[in-house]
């Protein structure tokens, strides 16, 4: 939907978007903040015991308030009309172009799948096997499990995560280098042996002795808003 839009037209638009969030910021004293944070917690809270009656009940109340809270926002239905404007938009020039034959010289490239993709909800897991491809990527709320033992790592791997709340578990062949880099506002960090219970706005980097001299090595990088992160030999 976005590929024809300029870069500079998408920055007028996020400018425009980003004014009108700070105007209903000031205009309802911070209320839409706090409703939002609240939901946010509700929907943690109930996500963190939903095996529980309890927590099912309380994530789902946080559900419909978040979902309400941010359809009301102004800034929301201005971008939903955007959207819709240019789906409407790129609906009737593909209709117009569609008869046209496209033709390309080149071979299409091989696309290579990613070994997890972008994930605004859930939990999310590697396959049992697979085959490598550098991760990148950033998500909203669940656990990430990502399990090297099931490929073949390059000489050099990079796993790139950023995440707002959950548990990230990265399970490392023992004949695998490793250099973690990870930050967190709030959270733990359980790399091999060493332990960091008590991570409030922090960082924390370790290396293994060989890493970058013995190969295959793996540099992990992850930053959490709300959560753990444990790497493990497997």
């Amino acid at each position: 939907m976005f590929e024809k839009v300029e870069t500079k037209t998408i920055n007028k638009l996020l400018l425009i978007a980003a004014v009108l969030l700070i105007a209903e910021i000031i205009l309802f004293d911070g209320g839409i903040l706090f409703s939002l944070l609240f939901s946010g917690i509700l929907v943690y809270v109930g996500h963190r015991s939903y095996d529980r009656t309890f927590g099912k009940v309380v994530f789902w109340i946080g559900l419909v308030s978040l979902v309400m809270t941010i359809l009301s926002m102004a800034v929301v239905r201005f971008l939903l009309f955007i959207l819709l404007v240019l789906f409407l938009y790129n609906y009737f020039q593909a209709g117009r172009h569609s008869a046209r034959p496209a033709f390309s010289r080149e071979p299409p490239s091989p696309k290579k799948e990613p070994v997890i993709s972008q994930k605004m909800w859930g939990d999310q897991t590697t396959p049992e096997a697979y085959a490598w491809n550098d991760i990148n990527v950033h998500g909203g709320i669940g656990d990430r499990t990502i399990d090297l033992s099931h490929t073949v790592l390059p000489e050099k791997a990079v796993i790139s995560i950023r995440h707002l709340a959950g548990t990230l578990t990265i399970y490392v062949p023992y004949e695998t280098e490793v250099l973690v880099h990870h930050s967190a506002l709030i959270g733990r960090a359980t790399i091999f042996d060493y332990r960091s219970t008590h991570l409030r706005n922090g960082t924390v980097h370790y290396q293994t002795e060989d890493y970058g001299w013995k190969e295959p090595g793996v540099r992990i990088v992850t930053s959490v808003l709300s959560g753990d992160l444990e790497v493990k030999r497997i």
